[in-house]
């Protein structure tokens, strides 16, 4: 099984006024039943890889929260904020030294935006690991659209968008950096839109880490839309991935395919067990939520014992996605190999991807080929697999 995640504590910056969103304040503003600020503080208080939350909001805000039942009011500290957003990092750092003390400052803070609900387990770990290593982190995705320098009404020039990123959030630093940071006249002086950049103005280094397209920030009502139809407000929100894996025949025996044991069929090769199928399951309902692959999640060492049982594999997949709030929804999955003759187990494989799933055995379909005598495959040599997988946001 993979290591288990670094922990960390959290600031959720939640004091701005809303201005762009025409008097509806977009923190309170209601998406599947409770507040957007309540999804994002659920996204973020993970008891598996944060400890302590501080939120600095506004009393309105909390008394909301607080009276909805959305909050874990023994994990959850409130403050208010400060007219700048370095001015309410602060408020929420000097809460969280208050709660949570870290004379060293090793741990790693995370920094996010009230303002974003949809962050998922893996970008957080990610964010984490890369803070533990390197100080800061933060995660970006590349900018695809074109960016112009404008004066008034003209245009001035192109900008190179090739070196160009947005920076999301949460972002990581070290509690001693953050302290550091805050204490410099810096702080006092500018304005800065987010950590990163009141860092890189003290000289500390930032390192960027892959972001998620679906992180999205509310800023506009638009936005509001958008964020409801991810979350699964009215409609359940639903994704799609796909997943592809092959495995030369090694020596031994059995073959595991597809949840199953194939007596007096060779074993394949592989660090685990070597279920092509359940492997390229596992990666296309990774991919439909976003959250990387099977091989980062169970990388090839001693976190992952040789031989593991894929359906452990999968079934800790399936309860990852739950903690995002996802579930299979329907699974189409093509094995194929010139050998053993499959169609006799297709029906077992199905009912017992189904029962690793939790999901109605309709939901799944498993079929085989041949392969034609094309590649490894086709030529007995090997088998490989190909899914696809669609989840849907659970109600």
């Amino acid at each position: 099984m993979s290591a288990a995640i670094s922990r960390a504590d959290a600031i959720i910056v939640a004091a701005g006024a809303s201005i762009r969103m025409g008097g509806t304040d977009k923190l309170l503003a209601m998406i599947d039943g409770r507040p957007l600020l309540a999804h994002a503080i659920a996204a973020i208080d993970r008891p598996e890889a944060v400890e302590s939350v501080v939120v600095v909001t506004t009393d309105e805000r909390r008394r909301t929260l607080v009276a909805g039942g959305w909050v874990d009011g023994s994990r959850t500290t409130f403050v208010d904020g400060g007219e700048r957003r370095q001015d309410s990092v602060r408020a929420g750092f000097v809460a969280l030294e208050r709660v949570a003390p870290d004379e060293a400052g090793d741990r790693v803070v995370l920094i996010h935006d009230g303002a974003r609900p949809i962050v998922d387990s893996s970008l957080i770990a990610d964010v984490i690991a890369a803070t533990e290593r390197v100080g800061a982190a933060v995660p970006v995705v590349p900018v695809s659209d074109t960016i112009k320098r404008v004066a008034g009404d003209r245009i001035e020039s192109t900008l190179d968008r090739s070196d160009l990123v947005a920076a999301q959030t949460p972002q990581g630093v070290r509690r001693r950096l953050l302290r550091e940071a805050l204490a410099s006249p810096k702080a006092a002086d500018g304005t800065w839109t987010d950590e990163a950049a009141l860092l890189e103005a003290c000289n500390i280094a930032v390192h960027v880490v892959p972001g998620d397209p679906a992180n999205l920030k509310v800023t506009v009502r638009d936005d509001l839309d958008r964020v409801a139809n991810l979350l699964g407000g009215g409609h359940g929100a639903r994704r799609t991935g796909i997943g592809q894996d092959s495995h030369p025949f090694g020596p031994g025996s059995p073959l595991h395919l597809g949840g199953i044991e194939i007596t007096g069929a060779p074993a394949l090769h592989g660090h685990s067990d070597g279920d092509v199928a359940l492997h390229a399951l596992a990666d296309a309902l990774l991919g439909a939520a976003g959250s990387g692959d099977l091989g980062r999640l169970f990388p090839a060492g001693p976190s992952t014992p040789r031989g593991a049982n894929s359906r452990k594999l999968l079934a800790a997949v399936v309860a990852r996605l739950a903690g995002d709030g996802w579930r299979p929804a329907s699974v189409d999955l093509t094995i194929v190999a010139a050998r053993p003759r499959l169609g006799l187990h297709l029906d077992a494989m199905r009912e017992a991807i189904a029962a690793t799933l939790g999901a109605p055995i309709e939901a799944v379909n498993v079929k085989a080929s041949t392969g034609n005598l094309d590649g490894a495959d086709g030529a007995g040599r090997a088998i490989s697999a190909l899914a696809v997988a669609t989840i849907e946001h659970r109600p």
